[in-house]
């Protein structure tokens, strides 16, 4: 029988992070990040990391991979998730990986489209399109080319526009098609899935706010400054839009103000909160948990426990 994994998974602010030092100090175990914020190097107030005490105490994995000017995706994730969760179940501990980001946790469970990679003359040559025409010219040109990719993408949305042509134009085929091949490489382990929901959003709304006020009075904008000067970013970088260092980008640049900030960077992040939370919805979990639940940590311990007794103990 394969070894056991477990994924803990919810919406942000909703203290995944603390359950899983509470988890760590009942079990062997070690953390394997699904955060798509968390992968980038000195970007630590706005991502919520843990702390130099909580790594020395218990082994953190996918956590400072790359620079803010630099890219991660999907399938890298996968790929760097399946040898740490290999890694970890080698030496007869438990993988527990803990996050929000729901993408990352489908592709390691289901698998990845057949994706062509990034073509970086491509991207530049639709670049320049866009800014001669404007996207909403490019989001015609898709649906001339793929109509049931651009039916489900806004004539701004940048972005995925640009992906979708790219791959439209790579291998003359509509999305769907290649979305139909999967890499489903087998799992070194079996996936038993925790979703932590709240009763109530209000709490969740709370901390939500609690928590960027606190990022701003540990030094979020600081910190973004800090990266600007040592890196060559922009705002349209995958790190910059990040929640938080979006807004801040803002409030450096002059476009709002400190009230502004506090209200946009709460309200992204509620925004945020309600994807993952309508993500969660639609997985198929093993288990539910109330993330308010005073008695959260022994209840969610307990589950683990007996499902490590059913797979012969980790």
């Amino acid at each position: 029988m394969q070894p056991l994994a477990i994924c803990l998974m919810g919406p942000t602010a909703c203290g995944k992070s603390a359950l899983a030092m509470q988890l760590a100090a009942r079990f062997d175990l070690e953390i394997v990040s699904v955060d798509s914020a968390q992968v980038f190097r000195d970007m630590d107030v706005g991502t919520a990391k843990p702390d130099a005490a909580e790594r020395a105490a218990v082994r953190h994995h996918l956590i400072d991979l790359i620079t803010p000017d630099q890219a991660y995706s999907a399938a890298r994730f996968r790929s760097d998730a399946l040898a740490a969760i290999a890694a970890i179940a080698a030496r007869g501990r438990l993988p527990l990986l803990v996050g929000g980001t729901m993408l990352y946790y489908k592709a390691l469970r289901d698998g990845l489209s057949d994706l062509p990679p990034a073509q970086a003359d491509m991207r530049a040559e639709i670049d320049a399109q866009a800014a001669r025409d404007g996207w909403p010219a490019l989001h015609a040109e898709l649906a001339r080319l793929d109509a049931a990719a651009a039916a489900r993408l806004k004539p701004t949305d940048a972005q995925r526009i640009q992906r979708a042509l790219e791959i439209v134009r790579l291998t003359g085929a509509p999305l769907a098609d290649a979305y139909a091949r999967r890499d489903s490489a087998e799992l070194p382990v079996r996936l038993a899935a925790i979703g932590l929901v709240p009763d109530q959003r209000a709490p969740l709304h709370a901390a939500i706010g609690r928590r960027f006020e606190a990022m701003l009075a540990a030094g979020l904008v600081e910190e973004l400054r800090a990266l600007r000067e040592k890196y060559a970013l922009d705002a349209g970088m995958p790190s910059m839009r990040c929640v938080g260092y979006r807004q801040a980008w803002e409030f450096l640049d002059g476009d709002i103000d400190r009230r502004a900030l506090l209200d946009k960077g709460t309200a992204a992040t509620r925004q945020l909160a309600k994807r993952q939370l309508t993500w969660l919805r639609a997985m198929p979990l093993d288990a539910r948990f109330d993330s308010d639940s005073a008695a959260l940590g022994a209840r969610v311990g307990d589950w683990i426990a007996a499902r490590l007794d059913q797979a012969g103990g980790t």
